[in-house]
């Protein structure tokens, strides 16, 4: 899996799991969802992703797998 897909996957997993913590436990969870939207806003527009860099240390592949 590409760097790319493995940052969409957190994103999406991070997302659906503090609206799960919102309805469940606070709606305070709702600020981190918004938090990783705005991340995913920025690195849009910027470039910069601060876990893909992480992804990158850690010897994940960057670039398609086709």
């Amino acid at each position: 899996m590409s760097i790319d897909r493995m940052v969409m996957a957190f994103a999406g997993s991070f997302i659906l799991i503090s609206l799960a913590l919102a309805h469940w436990h606070s709606p305070n969870w709702l600020w981190f969802t918004a938090f990783v939207g705005a991340n995913l806003l920025q690195a849009s527009f910027s470039g910069f992703c601060p876990l893909a860099i992480v992804l990158k240390k850690l010897g994940v592949k960057s670039g398609c797998a086709f």
